[in-house]
């Protein structure tokens, strides 16, 4: 029985985390203005689902560790969810490049055990 829930465990989890690791930057990510790109994310309003630092909230978190610059394009072009598309009559791709710097540029939070309340 342990095995069998041992071997459920690892066919069901271990892909689960994998899907959630964000494919490293390629040469296919333009280069983009961090700086340009959070006042875009501001400007457009993404902040509203997003949050001020893409932590998510009504919208899916976007940062840190974004997925691929391909995949987020696509995503923000065609939609599936509630998130209105962002054409590139709305948003140039430039923009889109500036915005996708400004979410690679978030840090990760501090772990929670560097934070005294949290340690109590």
């Amino acid at each position: 029985m342990r095995f069998i829930l041992s071997f459920l465990f690892v066919v069901t989890v271990i892909p689960a985390l994998k899907a959630q690791t964000p494919a490293p930057a390629t040469s296919t990510t333009p280069a983009g203005n961090a700086q340009n790109g959070k006042k875009i994310f501001s400007n457009y309003g993404c902040y509203q689902c997003h949050g001020f630092e893409a932590q998510g909230g009504a919208g899916a978190r976007l940062a840190p560790r974004p997925i691929a610059f391909t995949a987020f394009s696509k995503y923000v072009r065609q939609p599936t969810g509630e998130m209105p598309p962002y054409t590139s009559r709305v948003v140039s791709d430039k923009e889109l490049a500036d915005i996708y710097a400004f979410l690679q540029s978030i840090p990760q939070p501090p772990p929670a055990s560097s934070i005294p309340l949290l340690s109590k």
